[in-house]
């Protein structure tokens, strides 16, 4: 079977070719399956009239972090941040050979070697000239407070309609992290669960996808359309908010 079968297009052709014949070849843990998926949230965000660059916290060597700039619009960029210290500070120049290999030029990218979670929003928006970001992908250390102060420094750098991308949610491996989620939404009644991209496998686990509550609807009806094959169509309760689950496998349980 081919290693692209179920995955939904990521509406963009150079995305598409690089998940088909680069994205293993790039160390990581993410899922093919997400990365086409937000790729084609961030087209979406463009058809809509979004513009705007993005961020990565936790780049790694690059395997995600390449498929979302590869589906951005010409003048934006992404920026990838890691402390690049994990598993030896040679990860740093295999990001940035990977982003070489697979397209991504000094150009089109921003590379920042330090913690996110010690970043003020101006420390982050400074390489965009202060504009705010479209979409925040958040992959970095797994602890309860790790994730609770990149959470923050997403809201600050959120620009209106924009995303935050959470990994390896509900993952066994780090059970807690969605005590966090649920006191973040708490207190952030203005942001919502978008979506929830199912795993691939233990590796490639579950992401949460975030928006500001007033874009819910907008997204929705498009994804409701785009995805209409992924979609899992009991959805996900987050009490009192429900939102889509988008799965490789949408089957329901047999109940004889």
């Amino acid at each position: 079977m081919s290693r692209m079968a179920n995955i939904p297009s990521p509406g963009h052709p150079t995305v598409a070719a690089y998940l088909a014949n680069g994205y293993d070849a790039v160390v990581g843990m993410s899922s093919r399956f997400a990365a086409a998926i937000c790729a084609r949230l961030l087209r979406l965000q463009t058809e809509e009239g979004l513009r705007g660059s993005i961020a990565e916290i936790g780049a790694f060597e690059g395997r995600f972090f390449i498929a979302l700039a590869h589906a951005l619009e010409p003048g934006e960029i992404a920026l990838g941040i890691d402390i690049f210290e994990w598993p030896n500070p040679e990860v740093e120049q295999r990001f940035e050979a990977n982003c070489l290999k697979h397209g991504i030029g000094p150009e089109r990218r921003v590379t920042i070697k330090g913690d996110a979670g010690a970043m003020a929003p101006t420390d982050l928006l400074k390489h965009t000239g202060g504009a705010k970001l479209r979409l925040i992908h958040i992959d970095g250390e797994h602890s309860r407070a790790a994730l609770a102060r990149d959470l923050a420094l997403a809201s600050a750098c959120l620009a209106d309609g924009g995303l935050i991308v959470l990994d390896d949610m509900l993952h066994p491996g780090y059970p807690t992290l969605m005590v966090t989620v649920q006191a973040y939404l708490d207190t952030h009644p203005q942001i919502v669960p978008l979506c929830i991209i199912d795993r691939e496998t233990i590796v490639g686990a579950t992401k949460f996808v975030l928006c500001e509550q007033h874009w819910f609807e907008r997204y929705q009806t498009r994804m409701l359309d785009i995805f209409k094959e992924q979609i899992w169509p009991l959805g996900a309760d987050f009490e009192p908010h429900w939102c889509l689950v988008l799965s490789l496998d949408t089957r329901l349980a047999d109940i004889t």
